[in-house]
């Protein structure tokens, strides 16, 4: 019997080499899992049948991928298979070609088990913006996983595969992966090909893992990053990443943006964070960040201008869902009325209005030289530092229903995640313990930021904590 809970890449890897179990036997795992728990949690939106095949024909184990188990969200392309971002506007489109990503997971060995649901086009903190009903937290099954990869987060914390991929936007890895007690890594902006990945906003975007350990997002990093002639925006091989020499590191924390909103459980958790870190030896000191509380108004006008924009390609007329009208403007109407989620719409219209002639450069142009402060802020502080924390989340998981009539304050829980999609810096979510709420243990976490293209420094503080026992 293969214990699933206990399970990390690192040691499945070392299982299936030393012929302890099988890739096939591992699969049959974790699709005995889903059968049984996800009609509760709505985790996948498809388990694909042939999973246990391609388990099958894995003989031979050469990289620590090999043989995984692994989950991808639903806005993934894989040849073949349906790829429905969540939305009904794609209920039934089928992929014609692999994603980036895609290939590079099955050219290592590693086996996908299907895809997970998501906030539909990626647009959302809760996965209740799905076309195909709400994912529920396994932790507590009356609040949200966090989105919009709260499929993906989901499937790692109630064992439903060994590791999984998402996309974040503003927060889509790394809130969710709070929300569910998992590591959920950003890197940064273009060390990941976003070829095949339905884009939300192409400047913000950005493909990382969700595990059970750093040691495991570490692992499946390095398989998925890389150059790609596909991409133009994923950068070349000579643009090396910072080798980190580095153990002990100095830490900033910009205590004037967590002055207000912040749970009290999350403040409490997040000052023992502090403290463990102070015993493990790094400084910790208090940073400026002065325009830093622009990053949710600036990225509240950038995602959704660029969204209208890769949006518009879904008009009812070359794929995906299509509803017949009397002319053709009547078909567009039709086809993304009915297509587009509430949601969707709403940020569509915003993005729209903020291109249209007049308002481009008091709101577009505007946000973009705001973008370009809020960087300089943090190249600035990164002259004295190594690394920034905070927490991850202002609060546990909410219940479900609990903001869907308020989207501002739905739009608030990205808060301390949107600085890093604003900048292209990496960012990694690595769970900092519970919080009991109404009689459950909710998950919480703590955020490390780097600067740009050193994305080591955080495996090796992530790594640091995991193994921290004061």
């Amino acid at each position: 019997m293969i214990n699933l809970e206990t399970l990390t890449i690192k040691k499945a890897s070392d299982h299936l080499k030393n012929g302890d179990f099988s890739a096939k036997e591992l699969t049959a795992a974790y699709l005995k899992n889903i059968e049984e728990k996800n009609s509760a949690l709505n985790v996948y939106l498809e388990v694909f049948s042939d999973a246990l095949k391609s388990a099958e024909l894995i003989k031979e184990f050469s990289h620590p991928m090999s043989g995984i188990p692994v989950a991808l969200k639903d806005n993934m392309l894989i040849k073949g298979k349906k790829a429905s971002s969540g939305s009904r506007i794609l209920e039934n489109y089928v992929a014609t070609y692999d994603s980036f990503i895609t290939k590079k997971l099955k050219e290592a060995g590693a086996i996908i088990l299907g895809r997970t649901n998501m906030d539909e086009f990626a647009m959302g903190s809760s996965t209740e913006n799905s076309a195909y009903g709400v994912t529920k937290n396994p932790h507590d099954f009356e609040r949200v996983p966090g989105g919009s990869s709260g499929g993906s987060a989901a499937a790692i914390a109630a064992d439903l595969a060994l590791a999984s991929l998402g996309s974040d936007t503003g927060g889509s890895i790394r809130q969710p992966a709070a929300f569910c007690g998992v590591v959920g890594f950003k890197p940064s902006y273009g060390r990941v090909s976003r070829s095949g990945l339905m884009a939300l906003a192409s400047s913000l975007d950005q493909i990382g893992p969700f595990t059970k350990t750093v040691e495991d997002a570490e692992i499946f990093y390095n398989l998925i990053k890389g150059k790609d002639p596909q991409d133009s925006t994923s950068l070349s091989d000579e643009v090396k990443e910072e080798e980190n020499k580095k153990k002990k590191f100095k830490i900033g924390i910009p205590y004037h943006f967590l002055a207000e909103g912040v749970d009290e459980a999350v403040m409490s958790n997040f000052q023992q964070s502090i403290k463990k870190l102070e015993s493990l030896g790094h400084e910790i000191v208090e940073i400026e960040l002065p325009n830093v509380k622009y990053s949710l108004a600036v990225y509240y006008i950038i995602m959704p201008a660029e969204a209208s924009s890769n949006l518009a390609r879904y008009d009812g007329v070359k794929f995906g869902y299509h509803q017949e009208g009397s002319n053709l403007l009547e078909d567009y109407l039709l086809s993304r009325g009915n297509g587009f989620g509430k949601e969707s719409r709403r940020r569509i219209m915003l993005g729209t209005y903020v291109l249209s002639s007049g308002y481009y450069d008091a709101y577009y142009g505007k946000a973009n030289g705001v973008r370009n402060l809020i960087r300089n802020d943090f190249e600035k502080a990164f002259q004295n530092i190594d690394l920034i924390l905070t927490p991850t989340t202002a609060s546990p998981a909410f219940k479900i229903g609990e903001k869907t009539t308020d989207p501002v304050s739905m739009y608030l829980s990205d808060i301390f995640t949107v600085p890093a999609n604003i900048t292209g810096m990496p960012s990694i979510s690595v769970p900092s313990g519970f919080t009991e709420v109404s009689g459950k243990r909710l998950p919480l976490g703590i955020q490390f930021t780097a600067p740009f293209l050193a994305d080591e420094r955080l495996f090796e503080i992530g790594k640091q904590l995991e193994n921290y026992h004061g």
